[in-house]
């Protein structure tokens, strides 16, 4: 578990490994690799109200593997590690 925990509607997501190998067998250097847009949910946000006024609840859970907006969030170490601090409006879907 992460030392942070996120305010508001914000989950915390550690990037998953880009593939360093192309589909055509040619490996690839980070500097040649796009961010990757899966990552894992390591920490929710502490909720709040929506618009309405409504007790807001989240969508995905701890643990959830998720796809991101390619360019969103803001980039965190935690722990020494790369992390992703993000709005769930930013979560794009749930990989299942």
């Amino acid at each position: 578990m992460a030392n942070i925990q996120p305010l508001g509607q914000r989950v915390l997501v550690k990037r998953l490994d880009a593939e360093a190998i192309s589909s055509g067998g040619i490996v690839l250097p980070d500097s040649a690799q796009e961010k990757p847009q899966e990552a894992e949910v390591v920490a929710l946000g502490t909720g709040g109200k929506d618009e309405h006024g409504n007790d807001f609840s989240f969508s995905v859970a701890a643990g959830d593997k998720v796809l991101i907006s390619k360019y969103g969030g803001t980039d965190v170490k935690v722990d020494g590690e790369d992390h992703l601090l993000l709005s769930e409006s930013d979560i794009l879907g749930i990989i299942k």
